[in-house]
């Protein structure tokens, strides 16, 4: 399914079962909330996007604290999962989902234990929080778009929770 398929499906659920996405985005620095913002109505579905690429921001914003960022490093599951929980939070809770993700897009930045491609996706609503890692293959372009279409899918599988 193209990725403007898979927008229109997930927003045709959403609207139905009276669910609002939120993001907080780190390595694709908002490309999932402007994909989401694409489709037209958007504003029934779509609440906000925390756009989080630094340590400051994610902490600032999102509520991550410093010392779970130092000790995991930013591209983690124990952060991702703070950024979306932070997300939730932020943004009122309720009918919510909040989608966070946090990767290495490279072309430089990855160590043996993570890889450039290394991304790890977060979710928090109201029945629960949690996180899964993917690692991608390409360049930084395909790494990003990548990210996106399985947020999207993501999304697609969570609004099944409710």
């Amino acid at each position: 399914m193209d990725l403007s398929s898979q927008l229109e499906l997930n927003a045709q659920k959403l609207v139905d079962k009276g669910l609002i996405i939120v993001t907080a985005e780190s390595c694709t620095g908002g490309m999932i909330s402007a994909a989401c913002t694409d489709i037209a109505g958007s504003s029934q579905w779509f609440d906000r996007a925390f756009i989080t690429y630094s340590n400051q921001a994610k902490h600032e914003m999102l509520g991550v604290p410093m010392e779970l960022i130092e000790a995991a490093g930013a591209v983690s599951m124990d952060v991702v999962k703070s950024m979306a929980k932070g997300a939730y939070n932020r943004a009122g809770k309720g009918k919510r989902i909040a989608i966070a993700v946090s990767g290495i897009a490279g072309p430089d930045g990855g160590s043996g234990d993570k890889p450039v491609g290394t991304v790890w996706f977060g979710f928090a609503h109201a029945l629960g929080a949690g996180a899964h890692k993917l690692v991608f293959d390409g360049n930084r372009a395909q790494v990003r778009q990548q990210t996106v279409i399985k947020a999207l899918e993501l999304i697609d599988n969570l609004i099944e929770d409710f």
